[in-house]
Order: structure tokens, then sequence, then C-alpha cells
């Protein structure tokens, strides 16, 4: 039996020449209606396991629909590969968004098409076309090359495709936890990502934690007349404005004391990668009506929103605000605040540094309560990590372009979930691209995604074998 390296070039060829079976196979997944947070569609989503269950079986797998207290999750396990390959973990999902506004879809949601754009692109139209069918259908697909080239798999694989990441994973946490002895591999794969632009490959080696505070200002024990109090009674709305506008200095760095305690500078190469992407704000901003970054001075725009740690004001409320004009002085203001994390950043000390920031500027004749909604730490994948090395030399094979190590500003919760419960890292390798329309009417895949995305992931397979 050839080795995956040996047997790659076959593999390759197999896919070229399955291309049309294997889109075949990807609409028949996405026809399945399987919308995980309306009940009406939970026949829809034990389909769609269902579905994927088979499609396992298939190839090999011991799988099976496991439940979690919502939609069920697929499991399966395969062996492959020599003695001393990696066992790995790859995770997916098979719910999809609601398709609301149905009026805007050129066509059926669910009755998936393959179209071609303006610039003659073509296109995979349908509901979880990359989100996440497709994107896992591409990891599937390099397996069935695989298996029917060399008659196994090019590693030990466990598969966790759950059905609720649409609706918050609900159930997942917990899962994992209870399951964590047969989840737990060398290290997992997630392909629910990007490209850095079409012709660039990328892997997300960052994504940021959360801190997410409530925070109420009480002064009077009733809203006031402003024509009578005002001047003269503490105003909550004042209070809190000038409490949160001294949160960033004139070079929009935070200034919670110890804010940036365990936040790490790039290595210089990754850096210098970056800068050559040349992100500019009239590319990034432009399209939403801004023009200047209005994050740290001395720092690229790239840095901003995905390596550097951020706090913002994601809403105030207080006294009147219906129509019209109502003169009052409120007796509440309450603001929301977010923190995005990056690095070592400590979850509970970031929480801590706020309220303590927050009581340390509050006046005599003010009270303060804080809530919580979220705390979690930032998930950094180390440069060096062999893993991502080889998926880089393997992603450059097929797009003839180096990939792009980038950090993704927002948050993928299970890849935490993954690092907590199991200590396993994460390679995290998608080929959306920033028009495919997610969670919008009239989604799409680009056909080349799925194709070479099938090719990156059986050239990823066979490096991390070796």
């Amino acid at each position: 039996m050839p080795s995956p390296s040996n047997a790659l070039p076959a593999v390759l060829d197999r896919i070229d020449a399955e291309l049309d079976n294997s889109v075949r196979r990807l609409f028949d997944f996405l026809k399945i209606q399987s919308v995980s947070t309306d009940p009406a569609y939970a026949p829809h989503c034990k389909a769609a396991a269902e579905f994927v269950a088979k499609d396992l079986a298939s190839l090999g797998f011991d799988a099976s629909l496991r439940p979690t207290g919502g939609h069920p999750a697929v499991v399966g396990k395969a062996n492959g590969g020599a003695g001393n390959a990696p066992r790995v973990l790859f995770y997916g999902h098979y719910d999809v968004q609601p398709v609301d506004p149905l009026s805007l879809w050129q066509t059926p949601p669910f009755a998936p098409r393959i179209a071609t754009t303006p610039d003659g692109r073509k296109i995979i139209v349908a509901r979880g076309a990359c989100d996440d069918k497709g994107q896992v259908m591409t990891f599937v697909e390099a397996l069935r090359a695989f298996k029917a080239v060399t008659g196994s798999l090019p590693l030990p694989i466990t598969m966790l495709i759950e059905g609720e990441e649409e609706c918050g994973s609900a159930h997942l946490f917990d899962f994992v936890k209870r399951n964590a002895a047969e989840l737990k591999q060398d290290f997992a794969l997630v392909c629910d990502t990007s490209m850095w632009d079409a012709k660039t490959p990328a892997i997300t080696t960052s994504l940021r934690g959360l801190v997410y505070e409530e925070v109420r200002v009480t002064c009077a024990d009733r809203d006031l007349h402003s024509g009578l109090f005002g001047g003269a009674a503490q105003n909550p709305l004042r209070v809190l404005s000038q409490i949160l506008g001294t949160m960033h200095d004139k070079h929009g760095r935070v200034t919670i004391p110890g804010f940036y305690d365990g936040v790490k500078e790039l290595p210089r190469d990754i850096k210098a990668e970056l800068k050559k992407l040349r992100l500019t704000p009239k590319e990034f901003l432009g399209g939403v009506g801004l023009k200047i970054p209005a994050g740290e001075k001395n720092r690229m725009l790239i840095e901003q929103i995905a390596t550097r740690p951020t706090a913002e004001i994601n809403g105030m409320i207080g006294g009147y605000t219906g129509e019209g004009a109502k003169t009052v002085l409120p007796a509440q203001a309450t603001a929301k605040v977010s923190f995005r994390l990056v690095g070592d950043q400590n979850p509970k000390k970031i929480q801590d540094g706020f309220r303590k920031f927050v009581r340390a500027r509050l006046p005599k004749d003010a009270k303060v309560e804080f809530s919580n909604f979220g705390l979690a730490p930032a998930i950094q994948l180390a440069f060096d990590n062999p893993a991502l090395l080889k998926a880089r030399t393997a992603l450059k094979a097929e797009w003839g372009k180096t990939a792009v190590t980038v950090g993704e500003g927002g948050s993928i919760p299970i890849v935490g979930d993954f690092k907590r419960i199991l200590g396993m890292d994460t390679i995290m390798v998608g080929f959306a691209l920033d028009d495919d329309r997610v969670h919008s009417p009239n989604e799409k895949y680009d056909l080349t995604s799925f194709h070479k995305g099938t090719r990156s992931w059986a050239r990823i397979l066979a490096a991390l074998a070796e």
C-alpha cells in the first residue's frame, strides 16, 4: 500500500475526475432543510445528521448519531495511516441559518444550483453552500479520494459534526466534556474559516477572547425634573459617559490598569507578512462609509481588527428616548461594554480591572451594579506548531502562494473548548470568500473553493501523515 504522500498524485487526479459526483453529493446534502433554530425543522436536522452518518459509514467510519439534549451530533471514528501517524479530530456542523427574508432569494434556498457571476466565476448557490456544508464536504471528499485510491484513510480520524452551531452550540460544551476521552486526539482540524482572498489561502492562528459586561449607574431614587433639579442633582448618564469616555487615551490605547498584561508582540516574520498584505482603510472601512481607523495609532489596520485587544461600548441607555421631548434627569443609566482579548490576557482580571476602573471614578452620590454575559480567553496557535507548518507548505503547493497566517477578530467557542477541555490545539483552514453571503439570502460557495479546497485537504492530510 503506497504512503499518503506517494499516493497523493493519484488522489488529486481522483478528486479532479470525481468533481461532478462530488458536487452531486453536496447538492443532496444542501437539499436538506436543516435549520437548527426553528423547532419545526427538527426532523430535517435529524435527516441531515443521518445523511452525514451514512456517508461517513460508506468510507469505513464507525459513525452514529449521538443525543445532546438538542439536535443530535454525529461522531465517526476510523483508523488509517501508519502506526506513528497523528490522530486528528475534524469538527464541522450540518445545521444552517434560517432563510428569511425568503423574498430576497433569486431561487429557492434549498434547491442548489450552479450559477455564473458577472466576472465569470462558477458558484454553488444554496443555504449552507458555504456555512458549513460545502466546507465540511471538502474534507469528506478528500477522504473519499484517499479511500478510493489506497483503500484506507491517511490518518486515524474522528469526526464530530454537530447540529446546533447556528443557534449557539448550546449543548456541545457538555457533550464534549462528557465524551472527552473519546474525542481527545493529538489536534483538531476546523474548516469553518476563510481565504484571505480568492487566490490566497489562509490559516487562522488566533481567535480573540471575550469579556462582556453590563454596568448600571444609579443616582437619585427616581427620575427628576431637569428644570428643578438640573445643575444640582447628579446625572447618571453624564457620570457613565464620562467614565467610559476615559477608557481610551488620545492614541487609542485602553487606559484600564493591567489591561495589556499578557498581550504579546507578533514575531517579526509574521508581522512582516501581514504588512505585505497592504490592507488599507479604504479597502476595509470604505464599504461601511468610514475612512480613518480608530484603534491604536501605531498599529497596522490588520492588527487592530485581528491581533490586538479592544474595549468597545456596545450600547448605552437611560432617561427618555421616545418621540418628542421630556425634560428629565434619569435615575439610572446602563451601558453594555465588551472586551476582545488576545494572547494570555486573563478574562477574570480584565473583568475585575474594568469594575475597579469604574468604581474608582464613581462620585459619592452614585451607586453601580455589574452583570456579565461572557467570559472566555483568547486562543493562540504557536507559529512554530509542526502541524501548522505542514499545512502552510501543503496550501502553497496547491495555490501557488504562501498561506497567510492571520488572527480572527471574532470567536469560535468550540475551539476554546477543545483547548480547555481536551488540551488540543486546532488548525483552522477554510475556503470561504468575503462575498459568499453567509447568513444572507443567495448564500454561495465558489466552485473553485469547493474543488481546490478538497485538493488542499488531500495535500494537508498527506503532509500530516508523514
